[in-house]
Parts: structure tokens; C-alpha cells; sequence
């Protein structure tokens, strides 16, 4: 996966990052700063705001937020020892890495929102899963009801034409009804 986010970007979002924000551990901002030194390696560097369900991923904390300091997931096995993902990283680098980040003001500093993606292993939430389904059902009842007045005036028009005045009786109520629906 490339990113969409070019590495100087991310590299002076984090320069800057770690120069206005204390992190809560010393080593979150040594292993940042590992990432920075390598640009092949910020290539595959992705903030995102929920790292949740990312095959590989670090949650760093600034100090003033009530979060973690540090976590670092590969998979389905978590550890707090930063030098474990130094290690992991440095010997895989070619896997893509999503960083979520908890700071004072997160949602409000530009430098950051410029640089998050969206996490492509996050699932849809139910909620939006269900408001999907019933927008889709929507469309479809609509569509399919437009096609059917389409269809019966089609036919209303024949009978007018044929002066089927049974057939245009049967057709004109069939229509009233599909409009009351």
C-alpha cells in the first residue's frame, strides 16, 4: 500500500510533533524519530485515527491526555516495551505501520489532520452499516415504483390509443393505487 500522504509531510508533522509535545515515555519519541531517519521507511508510515484492527500498530501518548502511554500491536499480541517494536520494525520494514497518536487538541491541529488517512482494516460500524442498508432499500422501493408508473402509463397510452376504455378503467386504478402507496 502506498500512501497518499507524501513522506515530507509526515516528517515535518512529526519534527514539529515532538517539538511542541512531551510524550509521556522518552522511547515513543526515540522510535519516532527511527521512522523519520528512513524515508523508505515513513513511506509506510500512517497516521490514522483508530489504529484498531491494523495488522501492525503504535498508540503513543502526550502527557495531559488520559490515554496509555505506549502500546505497540502486531496482530493479535500486544506489549508495552518499545524497544520490542523498535526491534520488529527495524527487522520488517517493508510492513506498513499505522500510528495513532493521542495529544492535547488532536482534532483541532492542523499539522495532524493533514496527515491522517483513514485505517483501511477499521470495520464499518453497525450504525452506518444499517444506515446504508436502509438508504439502498430506499432507492430501490423508489426506483422500482417509478419503473411501474412508467410501465402503466406506457400502457394507459396503448389503451387510449387501441380506445380500450376496459383496459384503461383497469390500468388508471392500478396507477391511482401504486400512487397512494
Amino acid at each position: 500500500m502506498s500512501s497518499i500522504v507524501p513522506v515530507v509531510e509526515k516528517k515535518d508533522f512529526l519534527r514539529n510533533f515532538l517539538k511542541q509535545f512531551d510524550l509521556k515515555r522518552r522511547e515513543c519519541a526515540w522510535l519516532l524519530n527511527y521512522l523519520m531517519s528512513d524515508d523508505d521507511l515513513m513511506e509506510k508510515v500512517h497516521f490514522v485515527e483508530y489504529a484498531d484492527n491494523a495488522p501492525k500498530s503504535l498508540i503513543i501518548s502526550a502527557n495531559g491526555v488520559d490515554k496509555p502511554p505506549f502500546s505497540f500491536h502486531k496482530f493479535n499480541h500486544i506489549t508495552t516495551d518499545a524497544e520490542k517494536a523498535f526491534h520488529d520494525i527495524r527487522l520488517n520494514q517493508t510492513e506498513d505501520i499505522y500510528i495513532e497518536l493521542h495529544f492535547l487538541g488532536a482534532r483541532t491541529y492542523p499539522p495532524y489532520l493533514a496527515v491522517l488517512e483513514d485505517n483501511p482494516y477499521l470495520p464499518e460500524s453497525k450504525e452506518r452499516m444499517q444506515l446504508a442498508e436502509q438508504h439502498a432499500e430506499k432507492i430501490l422501493s423508489i426506483s422500482l415504483i417509478t419503473f411501474k408508473k412508467q410501465q402503466l402509463l406506457d400502457k394507459i397510452d396503448q389503451a387510449l390509443d387501441s380506445r380500450d376504455e376496459k383496459q384503461f378503467q383497469i390500468l388508471s386504478k392500478q396507477l391511482k393505487e401504486l400512487n397512494e402507496m
